[in-house]
């Protein structure tokens, strides 16, 4: 089960996920093997920390993470997404990050 920010309950879908991460990686040069992989990945690691429930603030950050390592225009618009930006200045501080090794916006998870 994923926990939603409001408190909601619902079961997790890796279809959902990698709609996401599809989303995020249109028109970038990203093979759907990729996203697949990738989807598998986030969800192994979230299935074999959370067995029961998951906040769905740790899937976003997994899947931010994951898109950061591969291309950095997904990563920007899934957090664009993820982070509700409402100004350009959001995008900008977005993109600074990216060239900050150690962020503090982006959480690191243990084993991804």
């Amino acid at each position: 089960m994923v926990v939603k920010r409001d408190g909601r309950r619902e079961e997790f879908s890796r279809e959902k996920l990698v709609s996401g991460l599809a989303k995020a990686c249109q028109k970038r040069p990203i093979s759907q093997q990729t996203i697949e992989d990738l989807a598998q990945r986030i969800h192994d690691s979230i299935s074999e920390k959370f067995p029961e429930e998951v906040p769905g603030r740790v899937i976003g950050e997994c899947v931010m993470e994951a898109l950061r390592e591969i291309d950095s225009v997904a990563y920007v618009r899934y957090a664009s997404v993820y982070r509700r930006f409402e100004e350009a200045g959001d995008f900008v501080e977005a993109v600074k990050r990216l060239e900050v090794k150690n962020d503090t916006a982006t959480y690191r998870l243990p084993g991804i």
